[in-house]
């Protein structure tokens, strides 16, 4: 027995069909704004590279289209490569990595450490250079 609260019931569905009209108002045309150039994302590169490290065995390295940066303790070689790509805006031929390691250090009665750091050696294309100094 089924009760008739349960019963699907079917409505009549009236379709009113409206005239179709098409807009009276012309269409202008869009005027394209100049696409702009990118700027060069540097979030990325701040947080890698701490600064250029200037002695004389980078500056005899520099004569053969190497350089020395300090980086980050966690930044590895695809990172440094991107890096110093965007900042000099220059290829990346490789990137070899040394890691000095602290060392303890002592004045007088008192022990310390010395700091360690990590260096990155970066070759870059013949031709290319990289400013040291500043001017």
């Amino acid at each position: 027995m089924k009760l008739p609260f349960f019963k699907k019931h079917k409505k009549e569905e009236k379709k009113i069909e409206k005239p179709k009209e098409e807009p009276t108002i012309e269409k202008k045309d869009k005027v394209e704004a100049p696409k702009r150039k990118r700027a060069k994302k540097t979030g990325m590169a701040s947080g890698i590279l701490k600064s250029l490290h200037v002695t004389e065995k980078a500056t005899d390295l520099s004569k053969n289209d190497q350089y020395l940066f300090k980086v980050f303790p966690k930044a590895n070689k695809p990172e440094i490569k991107k890096a110093i790509e965007e900042i000099f805006d220059v290829d990346v031929l490789s990137v070899n990595i040394v890691k000095t390691p602290s060392k303890r250090r002592r004045l007088g009665k008192t022990f310390g450490w010395k700091k360690g750091h990590k260096k990155a050696i970066v070759k870059i294309g013949k031709g290319q250079k990289i400013d040291i100094l500043p001017k």
